[in-house]
């Protein structure tokens, strides 16, 4: 990669300042030892969220609220991001998170508990948006749950899919990588979903549910 290109994408990364919120969300979450959205991934989240005017959103991971600020920010006024987390500790860093963005209580509703578990009690065809950056190894699940759980017209958008460059090396990878292959080559292939793969952060895989 060139120079040129490598700052180009730094700028576009850069390009929407984040608030001191996300900046207290983002250091909560590198001291548990976290992964969050990069500031072009949460950018093109809040760019997606307002695309589709998005009332209901789910969201598999909350962390400490980094992605769900982004979320809300592009959703309508009286939108609800339903966040699920197996960590309940997590989601209490994201309440504070989102408190001091702005966001009243009743924006956000918390389920604690695996995402294959709570999933299921979700409303069919409810949700204008689903954002899946729990387990990879999941992930497959995770686009089968989408699917029903997504109005038509709706998005589904997977964090994390190059996985730090490994999903298109060439060498033997983990099965997490072989997953989010596996992934990749379902979301191109189906015949429910126009596809998009987004070179921002660390991946975004966006599709849209016919």
């Amino acid at each position: 990669m060139t120079a040129n290109r490598q700052t180009s994408w730094a700028f576009a990364d850069a390009f929407v300042a984040e608030d001191d919120a996300l900046h207290w969300a983002r250091e909560r979450a590198r001291e548990a030892g976290l992964r969050s959205v990069s500031p072009g991934a949460g950018a093109a989240l809040r760019l997606l969220a307002a695309t589709v005017d998005a009332k209901a959103v789910a969201e598999i991971g909350t962390g400490t609220g980094v992605s769900g600020i982004h979320l809300l920010h592009g959703m309508r006024p009286d939108g609800v991001l339903t966040t699920v987390d197996p960590e309940p500790e997590r989601q209490q860093f994201a309440r504070q998170a989102f408190r001091a963005a702005g966001f009243a209580s009743n924006r956000a509703r918390f389920i604690p508990g695996r995402a294959l578990d709570v999933l299921p009690r979700l409303a069919d065809a409810g949700y204008d948006l689903v954002f899946c950056d729990g387990d990879r190894m999941e992930c497959l699940d995770y686009l089968a749950e989408s699917l029903r759980l997504l109005r038509p017209g709706g998005l589904v958008v997977f964090e994390g899919v190059f996985a730090d460059g490994r999903t298109i090396d060439s060498g033997p990878q983990p099965a997490e990588v072989v997953r989010l292959r596996e992934l990749l080559r379902a979301v191109r292939e189906s015949q429910d979903l126009v596809p998009s793969l987004l070179p921002v952060g660390d991946g975004l895989l966006c599709a849209v549910k016919r």
